[in-house]
């Protein structure tokens, strides 16, 4: 990566008390392996990877026009990938989560950005280089989803921080689930 490249993604920042609620659970109940700050915990929508700094002006006008509408994510399910990441999912993916994601990608897309294919796996990572599988029961955390934003990716010597870019609400939900005008 060159200094005129920023290492960017879209994802929907933690709220600051959730995520000290989480990091508590996570060092009394899992502990182990390489932490993750409170304050970089987040849930990918859009990896970008290396962007000249020259696209962060469409990035963002982008983002603004996108209409996504906001939810509760239920996080229930602790696991560990083979890399040793240890995460936190939903065992149900909200319709307005995943129609967000999609909307993105296809606005990414459109604009030629090029992205992964993977299959979106909504999760929040607590830990790399985790040891082994988790024992116990896996906590439930309830989420409510009212924002997503753009990051840039730095390393500081310490560790990566995730530095915001910019921010942008989600329309909020009716009773009916259907979203408010």
């Amino acid at each position: 990566m060159t200094a005129d490249q920023l290492r960017l993604f879209f994802a929907l920042p933690c709220p600051p008390p959730l995520a000290s609620t989480i990091c508590a659970w996570r060092e009394r109940e899992a502990p182990g392996g390489r932490p993750v700050d409170a304050a970089n915990l987040h849930l990918t929508l859009a990896f970008l990877g290396a962007q000249p700094a020259s696209c962060l002006a469409p990035l963002l006008s982008l983002a603004a026009q996108l209409p996504g509408e906001g939810c509760e994510l239920r996080l229930d399910r602790l696991g560990r990938w083979r890399g040793g990441v240890l995460h936190l999912a939903p065992s149900r993916v909200p319709q307005a989560l995943d129609e967000l994601q999609r909307q993105l990608h296809a606005r990414l897309s459109g604009a030629g950005f090029e992205l992964e294919r993977r299959a979106f796996r909504p999760h929040l990572t607590l830990a790399r280089h985790y040891p082994q599988p988790p024992a116990g029961a896996a906590p439930t955390f309830d989420w409510p989803l009212r924002q997503f934003a753009l990051f840039c990716s730095e390393y500081d010597g310490h560790g990566s921080r995730y530095r915001l870019l910019g921010q942008w609400p989600l329309r909020p939900a009716t009773p009916t689930g259907r979203s408010a005008p």
